[in-house]
């Protein structure tokens, strides 16, 4: 993608804007097939800076509910994308007219969702973690400004210390 990395301050109104995300997937999918749907990401971290994009991540019950899970979202408008190179993760592009947001369908205790959550939660309770993440953030967005794939690359490493301190911590 080419458009600009933005990094905006903390916005009180993130985690409403995952429950409006978040309530027509559960309809459409259903008690059946949705286990949960948890808001990750930094925006799901309280007083973190980050790109106000919103991620969700879909649980479902196994991997064989994935073609049920595809079917039910493409009915809401999302297109699925594939794994993109993460195992155990499934990407799906936002619906038309919906603010841009990452949807992620997740089998219960795949190892990408251990992961999305352990991150979370480690800047959620260490503050002063979350805080050096936010400088990390706004230096890589400076330096890339429209490179995502730089950008991601270069929060790698950060990103990988605080999940093993997470675990370590577990």
């Amino acid at each position: 993608m080419s458009d600009a990395i933005e990094i905006a301050e903390y916005n009180p109104h993130w985690p409403d804007q995952f429950a409006a995300l978040a309530e027509p997937v559960r309809r459409a999918l259903g008690d059946g097939l949705v286990v949960s749907v948890g808001h990750v990401g930094s925006t799901a971290v309280p007083g973190l800076t980050a790109k106000p994009i919103i991620d969700l991540d879909v649980v479902i019950p196994s991997e064989a509910d994935l073609p049920a899970a595809i079917a039910g979202l493409a009915a809401l408008g999302y297109v699925h994308e594939g794994d993109l190179g993460i195992p155990g993760r499934e990407a799906f592009h936002w619906p038309p007219g919906t603010p841009r947001h990452h949807l992620y369908v997740c089998p219960q205790g795949s190892a990408e969702l251990r992961r999305h959550v352990a991150f979370r939660d480690y800047l959620r309770t260490h503050p002063e973690t979350a805080a050096e993440y936010a400088v990390l953030k706004r230096a890589l967005a400076a330096r890339f400004q429209t490179d995502r794939d730089a950008y991601s690359r270069g929060k790698a490493g950060f990103v990988a210390a605080v999940l093993e301190k997470a675990q370590n911590a577990g």
